[in-house]
């Protein structure tokens, strides 16, 4: 007999259980298993007052700004108008079904109370639980930064001249002081943007994607994250105009300081491979697998640097034509010595048109450190440094690709650099949290391997076995209904074969 549900309020709910209402495997669950959420109550203990009237639970409002960011919800107010109908957001706050749910400007009055400590403190928190449960190998260290739109519109960008766009800065700061009570810390005295200002948001200076992008208000995140399960061990939120590769001695500084120790080696693309870069990083112990900076091109008959041998005794250089090259007084603003031939000696020389184009002579530069630096070069150019690199395609870009897909992290929700820290710190301890929420068991071992490393022209038969494995693997996954996006995944236990990189088909 065919049964039907007569639609009726209940005037009473008696015996509502939330608990059973969620499901036993709901990732809520988990994440309530692993984060303690309860540490902010001691936080921000000084930043209330001892009568007045009653605030929400500070570990409630964390919670909240937490799923803000967990599901990527659109706004505060959406966050606030969906809470009553989701059982498990409920459940998660500890909130039953008559409790009243909180405005949204509660959050807004929470960020400005708390300032961005709370959230860093979150965001270390979620490392040292990832260290503790061994998530964290500190063998190789992917360093990298993505740009992150303003919330600001590149029409509200107005041009002046330097002084009255530093004065505008110094108004915009202090109304902001008087309006919230916080300090504000935009960046003072850069060079780039000194003429441009966005009223919106005075901390986001205008920049560029790539090379003829749309330069707009924009921010910057640089990351740091461990090669061995994914974990953000360090994070950086600057203006925009910053050059990722000025952040990256701080950023190991703060992976030291949060995981309580150096890398054995640090990967990075061509930004990061500076000069003060190497020599920093090799004098600290640390292997340099980022790639060499291009840096300017020069002309092809133009005879490098490389063709030059230095004589430490003499501290002087041999040209390739056999000429001497002796230091002149040093360059402490490029952190450098010249060297420099005789006057006359290159009007003589027939390997001229090959080696300088210069009316004086050919000169070489030889920075401080040198030594150094040509280790780390030398670092970057060998097998493991272009494994490592390889390793880095995925792992790095792995790491902002999740925090853009699925957590918001390419638009900035609020306007001013400390807000923007906070958005950072909250992104980066959720994409920890979810990394021990997959090893809650114990970290995942790799497959093991008893067949030895392919060599030589057994790529190429391996190459095409696996191209008709993944043609079968789709066709299987379609006719199912299932997700074929990346079928290659199921390769990844080979990749000890290739030296621990990805095979590219």
């Amino acid at each position: 007999m065919m049964g039907k549900h007569e639609r009726q309020k209940n005037l009473f709910s008696y015996g509502v259980d939330l608990d059973k209402r969620v499901r036993l495997d709901h990732p809520l669950r988990k994440v309530d298993e692993q984060v303690d959420f309860s540490f902010v109550r001691e936080e921000v203990a000084d930043k209330y007052g001892s009568n007045g009237n009653v605030s929400v639970d500070p570990e409630v409002v964390l919670k909240l700004m937490f799923l803000l960011f967990w599901d990527n919800v659109r706004s505060e107010r959406e966050l606030m108008r969906i809470l009553p109908e989701r059982l498990d957001y409920l459940w998660f706050l500890g909130y039953g079904l008559d409790d009243a749910i909180p405005d949204h400007s509660v959050l807004s009055k929470a960020r400005a109370r708390w300032g961005a400590d709370a959230f860093e403190k979150m965001f270390l928190r979620s490392v040292s639980q990832c260290v503790e449960a061994r998530l964290v190998s500190n063998e190789l260290l992917h360093m990298d930064g993505s740009l992150i739109d303003a919330n600001a519109s590149r029409d509200s960008v107005v041009k002046s001249d330097p002084e009255m766009i530093a004065r505008l800065r110094e108004v915009y700061g202090a109304q902001e002081a008087k309006l919230e009570g916080c300090k504000s810390d935009s960046s003072k005295g850069r060079l780039a943007n000194a003429t441009l200002i966005s009223p919106t948001d005075p901390d986001a200076p205008c920049a560029r994607k790539k090379t003829g992008g749309e330069s707009k208000p924009r921010y910057k995140a640089h990351r740091a994250v461990d090669d061995e399960h994914g974990v953000v061990t360090a994070t950086i939120t600057s203006p925009g105009d910053v050059e990722e590769n000025a952040k990256m001695l701080a950023l190991l500084h703060q992976h030291r300081a949060n995981v309580g120790g150096l890398p054995q080696s640090a990967v990075a693309d061509s930004q990061y491979g500076t000069s003060e870069n190497y020599r920093d990083f090799v004098a600290l112990g640390v292997a340099t697998h980022m790639k060499p900076h291009s840096g300017r091109k020069r002309h092809v008959e133009v005879y490098g640097a490389e063709r030059f041998r230095y004589d430490a005794a003499s501290d002087t250089y041999a040209c390739p034509a056999g000429e001497r090259l002796y230091p002149r007084s040093p360059d402490k603003i490029r952190m450098s010595v010249e060297y420099a031939v005789r006057k006359g000696t290159c009007d003589r020389c027939s390997l001229r048109p090959q080696c300088t184009k210069a009316k004086l002579g050919r000169t070489v530069q030889r920075r401080w450190g040198q030594e150094l630096i040509d280790q780390g070069l030398e670092q970057s150019r060998s097998e493991p440094a272009h494994r490592s690199r390889a390793r880095r395609k995925w792992r790095m870009e792995g790491s902002f690709a999740q925090s853009a897909n699925l957590h918001g992290f390419k638009r900035s929700r609020w306007r001013r650099l400390w807000r923007q820290r906070i958005q950072d710190h909250i992104i980066c301890a959720i994409e920890n949290v979810k990394i021990l929420i997959a090893n809650a068991s114990g970290p995942r071992k790799s497959p093991a391997v008893v067949i030895s490393r392919v060599q030589g022209p057994a790529i190429t038969a391996f190459a095409r076995i696996a191209r008709v494995a993944i043609s079968i693997l789709e066709a299987l996954s379609k006719s199912a209904g299932g997700d074929a996006k990346r079928p290659e995944i199921q390769f990844r236990a080979l990749y000890p074969l290739f030296g621990q990189q990805p095979l590219y088909l």
